[in-house]
């Protein structure tokens, strides 16, 4: 790696050079001071575009580096960067919320709210970690869910904007592109001043990494320090997406690298990372400057860091513990119990048949809320039939995974979205669009679950050479869903009008779900359900931990690679007809706990009727709330969960 370093900056260096070039012959460069009226076309171009966007590369890099080390000095979490925690997506839909609903707010410049934004995402997702001791793998999650959150609403907003829709998907993606120097110079002065306070805190964080109780013996401030340096890393990440849009990963990538350069103290990586968060930058960013110079795609640098994420989130889960800490999870292990479980079942069961009567007979019209008409009936009512079976069928599914996951893990954040089958499914989606000229339903859902088989089969493969570690399995779906995101932003920002289809099916819908395949849809989601109960005993043990289910004679490495299969085709499933719909499987599993479905069985069961109500309602909602127009049923799902996982969240952790 040492000796890779040096060939690396000579490539990066060699690579601007040629874009330099490109732009204008050395002899024709001007001298400095510029003076605008008396440079030519492609001196401007070059002076106040190619320069100051190799400048923006480099501080934007290492920005983003000093901002991964120090979330992962202070949280003590290899995994921690502004991608993983949601700071940069919260910065995201702040600047995409602002640019569609409220530009006025945009007048003093993106960065308060950019800053607003990322710090209304990580606070959260840090007031969690501190309820949890700070444990990785709850941190990881809860952060990525949250960032999955803030791009299925910043998604449909620009869904929503047609006139918006070229500069936000471009944006969205990171563009470096630069028109003067004053993107540089800020981000140099924010540089500066953050890195000085990095290396003021590098001995306190010497002291936080020999233990919470050492430091706090030693009379250190633990939560001072931790909001410190969370507020300096939030700042630099939040300004860069102000500048440049989103970048992701380079905060995760730049530690480890400082590290395999044998960075051992806090102080050295602190160092190191922003200068190997600067090189990734800069070397990709250069690598798509030649393209686009030989006559190749335009493409912005932050849709294509995603590609390190994913495989460098597999290389580092050796290095982790592969399991939670027990105190962490005994709070909602050891729930309250419901003392008439079959009860609540049989009132959810009514709840999921009245709403879905409500949502197929009624509904808004141009008069208001009425009965659909009979003579409308014989046209609308099939349709709507099978969008609502869908939906109940769809969220049945996501519900029943979300729950066996959670059973699997004894982890309450686990969910479908983290095995990474939602990402392979969108790929495979993608992949038809652009293979088949003019492919139909058929066609696309068998390329979606394609693409989610292969997802599962590489996350079964990864979680069997790991020992099916929980832990392990969950974030290694994190990381091949990081990959899949990275492939799809690379797609979104391209002139092909095919990456509108793409970006459509990724807001969630029905619309496409045909009476054989939603049929088809509700037969799995009984399959899943059954199969479920019947594994009733498993799933109670499960969560007691791989000692006690062995000593009960449980083959545990089967069953595992059972229950993720299973999850996982149900996910497939689900996300093949009706896109990728978040947090419906988060969701569900909680507040059937939340009922007292403590208990397999009542649990299992209690999930799959909350899921398809939550489905439901969803369906009802996108149908009604903006009529006449119907709004992506995946925005509508992650609004009803937004609220709700946001008091999950702050909820202080039972004793």
């Amino acid at each position: 790696m040492k000796l890779a370093l040096p060939l690396f900056l000579c490539l990066a260096l060699g690579l601007w050079t040629f874009a330099a070039l490109s732009t204008l012959p050395l002899a024709g460069w001007p001298a400095f001071p510029w003076r605008v009226d008396s440079l030519s076309i492609d001196q401007i171009l070059l002076a106040y575009g190619v320069l100051p966007r190799a400048a923006v590369a480099l501080l934007a890099g290492a920005s983003l580096g000093l901002a991964g080390a120090l979330m992962q000095a202070v949280l003590r979490n290899p995994l921690a960067d502004p991608t993983t925690l949601g700071t940069a997506s919260g910065a995201q839909l702040a600047l995409v919320a602002a640019t569609i609903l409220a530009p006025g707010l945009l007048v003093a410049g993106a960065i308060p709210v950019s800053l607003a934004g990322a710090a209304l995402v990580t606070l959260p997702v840090l007031a969690l970690g501190a309820r949890r001791g700070f444990a990785p793998v709850t941190v990881t999650i809860a952060g990525m869910l949250a960032g999955m959150l803030c791009s299925a609403v910043a998604t449909a907003l620009t869904l929503s904007q047609g006139h918006y829709l070229l500069s936000l998907v471009i944006w969205n993606g990171g563009a470096l592109t630069q028109q003067d120097w004053s993107g540089a110079a800020r981000l140099a002065l924010a540089f500066a001043v953050a890195l000085g306070l990095a290396v003021l805190l590098a001995r306190p964080l010497v002291v936080l990494s020999l233990g919470t109780e050492g430091a706090r013996g030693l009379g250190l401030s633990l939560s001072r320090l931790r909001l410190g340096t969370i507020l300096i890393a939030v700042t630099l990440s939040a300004l860069v997406s102000a500048e440049v849009g989103l970048v992701g990963f380079i905060g995760l990538a730049a530690p480890a690298i400082a590290t395999s350069l044998g960075a051992r103290t806090v102080k050295t990586r602190l160092l190191l990372s922003p200068l190997a968060g600067a090189l990734i930058l800069s070397l990709v960013d250069g690598v798509l400057l030649t393209i686009a110079t030989l006559g190749g795609p335009t493409l912005p640098a932050g849709a294509l860091t995603g590609l390190i994420g994913g495989p460098l989130l597999l290389w580092l889960l050796p290095k982790m513990a592969t399991r939670i800490p027990q105190p962490v999870e005994d709070g909602d292990r050891f729930a309250r119990r419901a003392a008439r479980p079959g009860l609540i079942l049989t009132g959810l069961a009514v709840a999921v048949l009245v709403l879905s009567g409500l949502t197929l007979l009624g509904g808004r019209s141009g008069a208001g809320w009425e009965i659909i008409p009979a003579d409308l009936a014989a046209t609308f009512l099939p349709l709507r039939a099978t969008a609502i079976l869908a939906a109940l069928a769809s969220g049945a599914l996501l519900a029943g995974s979300g729950a066996i996951l959670q059973r699997l893990t004894a982890n309450p954040m686990a969910a479908p979205e983290v095995l990474g089958v939602t990402g392979g499914a969108a790929l495979g989606y993608a992949a038809t669009l652009f293979a088949l000229p003019a492919p139909g339903p058929l066609a696309l859902a068998l390329g979606t679950s394609a693409g989610a088989a292969l997802a599962l089969a590489a996350l079964s493969a990864h979680a069997a050479r790991s020992g099916l570690a929980p832990a392990r399995v969950l974030l290694a779906g994190l990381a091949i869903g990081a990959l899949s995101s990275a492939v799809l932003g690379a797609i979104m920002v391209s002139d092909d009008r095919r990456a509108w289809l793409i970006l459509g099916w990724l807001a969630g819908g029905t619309h496409q779900v045909t009476p054989v395949l939603a049929l088809a849809l509700a037969l799995l989601a009984m399959l899943l359900l059954a199969l479920m109960l019947l594994s009733g005993r498993w799933l109670d043990i499960l969560p007691l931990g791989p000692e006690v289910a062995q000593a009960l004679g449980l083959p545990l490495l089967r069953l595992r690679i059972g229950m993720i299969l299973l999850a996982g085709f149900a996910t497939g499933a689900a996300t093949m007809l009706v896109g990728p719909v978040s947090f419906v499987g988060l969701m569900a599993p909680h507040l059937a706990r939340s009922l007292g479905l403590a208990r397999a069985a009542p649990f299992a069961a209690g999930s799959w009727l909350l899921g398809a109500l939550l489905m439901v309602l969803a369906a009802f909602g996108a149908r009604t709330v903006a009529f006449p127009y119907d709004l992506p049923l995946g925005l509508v799902a992650s609004l009803i969960g937004a609220p709700w996982l946001l008091l999950v969240l702050l909820r202080k952790t039972r004793a």
